[in-house]
């Protein structure tokens, strides 16, 4: 909820100490200074979109490409629609001043529904003061993390569009197998989409971080990159990026081959639109194949 807000002299200063464990007491109009603790927010909530999981992460908010707190001790809670911390009065203004606030009503009196905040803005301490909120700022202000879950939701996120081992392949017990994916916005990356609300515009990018390869022997391979492709070239060497080699053939698994599971990490950054909060989600997606592994036959 964005207001326009005026300074009202002495009225507009709140002290401002750094939040609990932070370790310094920063001005209020200003963002230079150490914070050497975070708050780490709230965890989203879990909401598959496709096959697979969603875990939230962590919440930062910032101003100016800064990072501050997203609750200051004296001075309340930050607000990501305006960039500033708004505190609830107490004791509240005296009907003369509180006429002088910022967004007060024309026709306000002792009485009516809403209340007084100080407001302060970290860089801008012109836009901060007293200002008058119908409803509680903390109550109805959008949560930038809601945003970028349902922009996550908004996503076709799937499993790895896995090229080898490919389920028509023949392989060799010995032989280095080498692993990799297609590449695709669906399946790897990079994917973006929006969602806005309250005048909040959060953008959130999804992209595969790794992928862990269960070969179905009780092996597993972890790979940072969508793996090699392989040539013909590069004759019997491993591959440099993500490989496996099988040491028994697939003849006593079900149906005479093992079951492959590419299973992908996205990392979602999002962040709102114009600065203030960023954050980071989660979204596991899996994929399997089925590939028979066999023996080197030698005709004598």
């Amino acid at each position: 909820m964005a207001l326009a807000l005026i300074l009202l002299g002495a009225s507009a200063g709140v002290a401002a100490a750094g939040g609990p464990g932070s370790g310094a007491d920063c001005p209020p109009d200003r963002l230079e200074c150490d914070i050497t603790a975070q708050d780490p927010g709230t965890p989203a909530d879990s909401k598959p979109s496709g096959s697979g999981t969603t875990s939230g992460g962590k919440r930062v908010c910032e101003v100016r490409g800064q990072t501050v707190p997203c609750s200051r001790r004296g001075m309340g809670n930050f607000n990501s629609a305006d960039g500033c911390y708004w505190l609830l009065m107490d004791p509240q203004p005296d009907a003369a001043t509180a006429r002088l606030a910022a967004g007060v009503p024309g026709g306000w009196k002792p009485g009516d529904k809403g209340a007084f905040y100080n407001v302060t803005c970290p860089g801008n301490p012109v836009a901060g003061g007293m200002a008058y909120s119908a409803t509680d700022p903390a109550a109805t202000a959008v949560d930038p993390a809601q945003l970028a879950q349902q922009a996550l939701d908004k996503m076709t996120l799937l499993g790895p569009d896995i090229a080898s081992p490919a389920a028509a392949g023949k392989y060799i017990v010995g032989l280095p197998m080498w692993m990799w994916v297609h590449k695709s916005q669906t399946t790897y990356g990079p994917n973006t989409a929006s969602a806005s609300a309250g005048g909040v515009t959060v953008t959130a990018t999804a992209t595969v971080s790794k992928i862990v390869w269960k070969m179905g022997d009780g092996a597993a391979a972890t790979c940072n990159g969508p793996g090699t492709t392989y040539k013909a070239s590069y004759g019997r060497q491993e591959s440099p990026t993500c490989g496996h080699t099988y040491t028994s053939t697939s003849a006593s698994e079900a149906g005479g081959k093992y079951t492959v599971t590419a299973t992908s990490t996205w990392t979602v950054d999002w962040q709102v639109n114009g600065g203030g909060e960023t954050g980071q989600l989660t979204a596991i997606r899996q994929s399997q194949e089925q590939v028979a592994i066999g023996e080197l036959q030698v005709v004598r």
